[in-house]
């Protein structure tokens, strides 16, 4: 059943499933199910067996109810008991990309890019700190005022966030973000998100071993255009991937994935992505993939980028091209190892091949708005040459974004670069006859 059903159910069967009533037939389902029982279950027999018992309950010692109402109070009262209460129909919704809950009264979902508050909330603050510890229970973390701050992981994938008083004034606030689903360079073409040509395009650079960094904002889509651009990675490969939360989903068979890990309640334990990084090379890796490069690590990636590991890919926030230069400088920047503006600079041209932009459209639309490479020629300064750009036009009535994706020459050098690794182009980023193009 899709979200909106289940609200206008929910909605329609307020004053029969209200959150107190929900809370009564969760105490009495509780009081009547054997626990030791129930622990010896799979998580679906646990599920078949408390609808049950709830649907006896509700039989012998409840109003009548009409079928449409006395499954929805079986369904809430089930995900009460069991999973996350008012969040499970949403986390089963593939509809909702994110979840926001912003105190036991307020919660928002992302849809289709867009965000909308949800009619009710938790029954109480208690009620959403109580799903908040079976979440970061999951992961052997606590939450409270001592550590009011917490990263995890659902099995099923979803990210989590959790900030608590004194740190949150608005009390208790939760978001989950999806596990995003795995597209297809054809399905992102499809979406609006590139033309079939620049898609041909960022194939070729894959193949032909570029590096090449995705850049853009929080909710731009860089996990799934990385986990897109991955496919054309050769199954011969031996890939490592490195993340904080992991998310690709890579289909060669030679695959090594690493995720970070937070420190424990004692502060003690981290393992960061600068740690995997370092490891990784040790691993003898054909390609590195970093889900996104936010300190330290960065300069270690640049390096091995220039020490014999072609073909990288890597996330960063930032707002533009010329942005994602100056961010990757500032980045390094926070090693350990100090090293000059000209030196760190140095290893960024000489590491970086691509830098693919994404943004997102004031309707909701991800797509990449520019597509820049840097010279080989010119490493001695930032050149970047952008070879494609995502024209928008003004904004109708329909408030739809709509545009088109301009395509210009690439440079000779790196056409030569492509040319050496079997590669080719498709003609419209071809240089022009004249002599013309974006020099």
């Amino acid at each position: 059943m899709a979200l909106k059903d289940r609200l206008e159910d929910d909605r329609s069967s307020n004053d029969r499933t209200s959150k107190n009533t929900v809370q009564h037939w969760r105490q009495r389902l509780l009081e009547e199910v054997n626990l030791d029982e129930l622990a010896r279950l799979t998580m679906a027999q646990r599920r078949a067996r408390l609808e049950k018992v709830t649907g006896l309950l509700v039989t012998r010692e409840g109003p009548v109810l009409a079928a449409g109402e006395r499954a929805n109070l079986i369904r809430r009262v089930v995900d009460e008991a069991l999973g996350l209460g008012v969040l499970e129909p949403l986390l089963a919704d593939p509809t909702v990309t994110e979840i926001m809950v912003n105190g036991p009264d307020a919660i928002f979902v992302e849809r289709a890019g867009r965000v909308y508050r949800l009619d009710g909330g938790f029954a109480s603050e208690d009620q959403l700190y109580q799903t908040i510890d079976r979440i970061v229970a999951q992961v052997n973390r606590r939450v409270d005022e001592s550590s009011p701050m917490v990263d995890a992981r659902l099995p099923t994938g979803e990210r989590v966030n959790v900030i608590v008083p004194p740190l949150s004034l608005a009390g208790p606030i939760l978001t989950i973000r999806r596990f995003p689903r795995s597209y297809s360079i054809e399905e992102l073409v499809s979406l609006g998100a590139m033309d079939p040509a620049t898609g041909m395009l960022l194939a070729s650079f894959v193949r032909g071993r570029l590096n090449i960094v995705i850049s853009g904002g929080t909710g731009t889509g860089k996990t799934t255009m990385l986990n897109a651009l991955s496919a054309f990675v050769p199954e011969s490969e031996r890939i490592i991937t490195i993340e904080d939360s992991a998310e690709l989903q890579l289909k060669q068979e030679h695959v090594i994935p690493l995720e970070s890990r937070p420190s424990n309640i004692e502060g003690k334990g981290a393992i960061t992505i600068r740690d995997l990084v370092r490891n990784a090379l040790r691993m003898r890796p054909d390609r590195i993939i970093v889900g996104e490069v936010r300190g330290g690590e960065t300069l270690d990636m640049l390096q091995a980028m220039n020490t014999g590991h072609d073909g990288s890919l890597v996330t960063v926030h930032a707002n533009s091209t010329e942005d994602t230069v100056h961010r990757l400088q500032t980045l390094a920047s926070m090693s350990d190892v100090k090293l000059p503006y000209e030196a760190i600079r140095d290893q960024i041209n000489s590491a970086i091949d691509v830098v693919v932009q994404l943004g997102r459209g004031t309707d909701g639309s991800r797509r990449i708005t520019e597509i820049a490479v840097a010279d080989p020629a010119r490493r001695d300064q930032h050149v970047l040459h952008s070879v494609m750009r995502f024209a928008a036009q003004p904004i109708g009535p329909d408030r739809v974004v709509r545009g088109v994706f301009q395509p210009k020459p690439m440079p000779d050098s790196l056409l030569h670069k492509l040319f050496n690794a079997g590669e080719s182009i498709p003609p419209a980023f071809a240089p022009q006859v004249n002599g013309g193009g974006n020099r």
